[in-house]
């Protein structure tokens, strides 16, 4: 597997199919390891898989890289029941059926039934697009092995209409993964992997201030001290993540909460921890 990291974001400007590569945007900042990996993967044309802890902005990662470069974000959520052939085409056989039964015109045009999935309107566009493939894990172990094929050549037959679809533009494949399961070897090796660290408080401080137009810097201190501590604190079962402590922050900006108090009571203690254990564990720490 490419190991993304050795190279600069700065060595790949240009190189992304003559984009000036990713960077953070207004609404995200990304380190400089993940703006690497992401022009990477343009570069050479490969899906980049990240993973990382829930709250780490993976599945914002693509819709950052739609902004930074200019490119229509088509989004394929996966679930527990979804195939891949759910993401190529789908044969509408009922409407058909039904159509036939009362009599409607053009029900032996086939096509008229055919309806693509994500990975269909990802490759028929006339422009390259951004497909984020949205926690990859969550479906069965064969789904990654199943897509093989048309990630690699970008095309698949549709049998009803016996037509091939190539993709006209090779999207940038952004896909997520939480973990849950382990992805096969084959797959792997066919993709850029990255995984995202939790933000250290300074890049959690920029993170922040791009959710406000300003926020009181004791009140953004303390509320940080008091984050990152309960996030240490081995008893806590789910640790809280970037948008609870984005919603902290604008609770306690909203309840007119003075900065000394933060770290001491832990004001709206509900909007960053969410489990009654993690909530003893919290109390018991104050």
């Amino acid at each position: 597997m490419e190991n993304a990291n050795t190279l600069s974001a700065e060595a790949l400007q240009g190189k992304a199919h003559g984009s000036d590569g990713f960077t953070s945007t207004n609404t995200y900042v990304a380190s400089e390891e993940l703006m690497s990996a992401v022009n990477v993967a343009i570069a050479l044309q490969k899906p980049l898989l990240i993973k990382g802890e829930p709250g780490t902005g993976k599945t914002m990662l693509a819709q950052a890289i739609s902004d930074s470069l200019g490119k229509k974000l088509i989004v394929w959520n996966i679930k527990s029941t979804t195939k891949a052939q759910d993401g190529l085409y789908m044969y509408d056989t009922i409407q058909r059926l039904y159509d036939g039964q009362f009599g409607e015109e053009g029900v032996d045009d086939i096509a008229r039934y055919i309806k693509l999935g994500k990975l269909g309107e990802a490759f028929s566009s006339e422009e390259q697009v951004v497909l984020l493939i949205d926690e990859i894990d969550k479906a069965d172990l064969e789904f990654p092995n199943d897509l093989l094929w048309e990630l690699d050549q970008m095309e698949f037959y549709i049998h009803e209409t016996k037509e091939t679809i190539r993709a006209k533009h090779r999207p940038i494949v952004i896909i997520t993964s939480n973990a849950e399961k382990e992805l096969p070897d084959a797959f792997l090796r066919r993709c850029i992997f990255h995984y995202i660290a939790f933000p250290d408080k300074e890049l959690m401080t920029e993170i922040v201030k791009t959710h406000f137009e300003s926020v009181e810097e004791n009140l953004l201190e303390n509320a940080l001290n008091a984050f990152y501590e309960i996030r240490e604190l081995r008893e806590i079962k789910k640790k809280p993540s970037t948008s609870e402590l984005v919603d902290w922050i604008r609770a306690l900006k909203l309840g007119g909460i003075p900065a000394e108090k933060i770290e001491k009571e832990l004001p709206f203690v509900g909007t960053i921890i969410k489990k009654d254990e993690d909530l003893e564990a919290v109390r018991h720490r104050v």
